[in-house]
């Protein structure tokens, strides 16, 4: 099979894991373009091997030295965030969505209005507008295909012909670090300890999600867009071992699964060959080593950001929108041990509230517009309930 590709996010964990992939299976790829936030090394050494019409830094200042270290190459350079929109409209048949929070949005749209396959690991671009996301793919001809581990695993097993015969969908969830953790041991818990996921190697902000469960969360709201599922049809488990992805139970009892190793190379090979099936050497699932898989409810007073996501996906309009930006401030402040791991659900809660009560969720217009207000709004709400947290740490 071969390609034309554009990876958004190039450096990051699922840009790495791409662009591994294609290396790995021997895939006959021609990257249009790459792109990265402020890794410039790192995006001039994948420019170097793969040869694309254009590399992007989002960060201007980088410009300069993404041009030195490409003097010579004859690949196009550019920098900024239109900079990136652009490389997305480019003519590439596939688009790896990975660029991490509401920065991936308008690229990812750009992409999807010219009919491109995108392959989406972006959450923010389905949280914040799953339904025009969607529809704008639709009627350009394009396709979205999830490369969330848990969405891959609906989307492989959701079969078309029983769609209407859909009893619930459960999403696994590895419980992250802090799965056994009290409460009190987590208020203490550092930036370090909520990113060292036990299953998935992940960038940071992905991986304090994966601690609160805001990423499952999220996730939920992504599974009721994608799938077209109501709230109360989605449910979580939580599964350590992170073997089973996802299910998917109909009307006559039956449940079907989708297995397999932790490694994201996996649904990223499916998103790259649907509906064939790209050869490569992916580690293979032993169950007899493995031994026994467990599952367990998710504790709500331990992890309050599933039923905080519950609560936006009921609330409707852009509340999704505004519960991502503000759990978007609230990890970066604790990144950066403003606040505590516990202060950031109750942070994504209060601006929530706030917003809730004196802001309109649903405003008109053009949605994607609209969402952005939204997010811009709620982020400065977050920013002062942090910041009032942070006063009193």
């Amino acid at each position: 099979m071969s390609r034309t590709v554009t990876v958004l996010g190039s450096t990051g964990s699922i840009g790495v894991s791409t662009l591994s992939l294609f290396e790995e299976s021997g895939a006959e790829v021609e990257i249009v373009a790459l792109t990265a936030g402020r890794q410039v090394e790192k995006l001039a050494e994948q420019a170097l091997r793969w040869r694309p019409n254009l590399a992007v830094i989002e960060d201007e200042s980088r410009l300069p030295e993404l041009r030195e270290r490409l003097a010579g190459s004859g690949i196009e350079t550019a920098a900024g965030r239109d900079a990136v929109r652009e490389a997305a409209q480019r003519d590439a048949a596939w688009v790896m969505s990975a660029i991490v929070g509401s920065a991936g949005l308008a690229p990812t749209l750009a992409a999807a209005r010219r009919g491109a396959v995108v392959a989406l690991a972006n959450k923010e671009s389905l949280v914040c507008c799953g339904p025009s996301l969607l529809a704008i793919a639709a009627a350009s001809g394009g396709q979205v295909i999830p490369v969330d581990s848990e969405h891959s695993a609906i989307f492989q097993v959701l079969q078309e012909p029983c769609r209407d015969k859909l009893s619930r969908m459960t999403l696994t969830a590895s419980g992250g670090p802090f799965r056994t953790w009290t409460r009190a041991a987590m208020a203490g818990a550092t930036p370090e300890q909520a990113v060292a996921h036990p299953n998935w190697s992940m960038g940071a902000k992905i991986s304090v999600d994966s601690a609160s469960m805001m990423n499952k969360g999220l996730e939920m709201i992504e599974a009721s867009y994608l799938f077209a599922v109501p709230e109360k049809q989605i449910d979580v488990v939580v599964h350590p071992q992170s073997i089973i992805h996802s299910m998917v139970e109909y009307a006559d009892g039956s449940t079907l699964a989708q297995l397999g190793p932790p490694d994201m190379r996996a649904p990223i090979a499916c998103a790259y060959a649907w509906p064939d099936r790209l050869p490569w050497p992916a580690p293979k699932l032993d169950l007899a080593a493995i031994g026994q898989l467990t599952f367990e409810a998710p504790d709500l007073e331990r992890f309050p950001a599933i039923d905080i996501a519950r609560q936006a996906l009921k609330l409707g309009g852009h509340a999704p929108a505004a519960m991502n930006a503000a759990n978007e401030v609230a990890v970066g402040a604790f990144l950066d041990r403003r606040i505590g791991f516990l202060d950031i659900a109750a942070s994504v809660r209060d601006t929530l509230d706030r917003l809730n009560g004196g802001w309109d969720l649903t405003p008109g217009g053009d949605e994607v517009e609209a969402a952005m207000m939204i997010d811009a709004g709620a982020r400065r709400v977050a920013s002062e309930v942090v910041d009032r947290l942070a006063a009193a740490r």
